[in-house]
C-alpha cells in the first residue's frame, strides 16, 4: 500500500516545462508541490542508464535533501530508427555550452533518421517513469508510454522540447499544437500519472 505522501512534496526537477506539467497533473490531489530550486538543491548529475534509475536518483536526493517526499521524473523519446536514442540522454542531446538548444536537438534527430535512407521508419514514442521516494526510504516507480511518429519540420510552440516533432498515435497534432489541457489528458507522463493516481487511491 502506497504511504500517504501529506500535504507537500518536492518535484524534484529544475526543467520548467516538466515542473509545469507536473504541477498541473498533481493539482486534483491537493497537494502543494514545491520545486527542488525552492530549497535551494543543485540538479544531480543523472547517472543512470534507465530512466527509472534516474528517476529515483533525483527523487532520492530530494527527499533527504528536504525531509519531504519527492517525486520525480526522467522522460524522454525513444525513436525506433535509431535503436531507441535518444532515449535517456534527450536532454544531452540539446546541450551546448551556452544551455540547451532544442532546436539543435530535433535537427539531430532528423539528420540521424535522413542517414538512413528515405524509407526509414519514423515510429517513436515518449516514455516517462515517475519515482515517489519518501524520507524513510520508501519508493515507488509508474512507468507510462506514448507511442507515435515523427514529423518533419517541427509544428507548434505550445510545447517543449521534442514537442514540435512528436505526432501521438491516434491524433493529428503534434503535441506542441495540442492545446495544454489535451496534451496532458493523453501524455506517457499523463499514464505514468494515471498509475500514481491508482496507487494511492488503493
Amino acid at each position: 500500500m502506497t504511504p500517504a505522501i501529506g500535504p507537500r512534496l518536492v518535484l524534484a526537477s529544475h526543467n520548467k516545462g516538466k515542473l509545469a506539467e507536473i504541477a498541473a497533473l498533481i493539482a486534483p490531489f491537493g497537494i502543494e508541490a514545491i520545486p527542488a530550486a525552492a530549497f535551494g538543491l543543485p540538479e544531480p548529475a543523472e547517472t543512470e542508464d534507465s530512466f527509472a534509475g534516474n528517476a529515483l536518483l533525483k527523487a532520492r536526493f530530494a527527499a533527504i535533501g528536504t525531509g519531504l517526499p519527492a517525486l520525480s521524473d526522467d522522460s524522454g523519446l525513444a525513436v525506433a530508427a535509431l535503436n531507441g536514442e535518444p532515449g535517456v540522454y534527450t536532454a544531452d542531446w540539446a546541450e551546448t555550452p551556452n544551455g540547451r538548444d532544442w532546436m539543435l536537438a530535433m535537427q539531430k534527430v532528423e539528420d540521424r533518421l535522413q542517414a538512413l535512407g528515405p524509407d526509414v521508419s519514423r515510429r517513436a514514442a515518449f516514455h516517462c517513469t515517475l519515482a515517489l521516494v519518501w524520507p524513510d526510504g520508501t519508493e515507488q516507480t509508474f512507468a507510462g508510454e506514448m507511442p507515435g511518429h515523427l514529423v518533419w519540420p517541427p509544428r507548434g510552440n505550445l510545447g517543449f522540447g521534442y514537442d514540435p516533432l512528436f505526432v501521438p498515435e491516434g491524433h493529428a497534432q503534434t503535441f506542441a499544437e495540442m492545446d495544454p489541457a489535451m496534451k496532458h489528458a493523453i501524455s506517457h507522463r499523463a499514464r505514468a500519472f494515471a498509475l500514481l493516481q491508482a496507487a494511492l487511491a488503493a
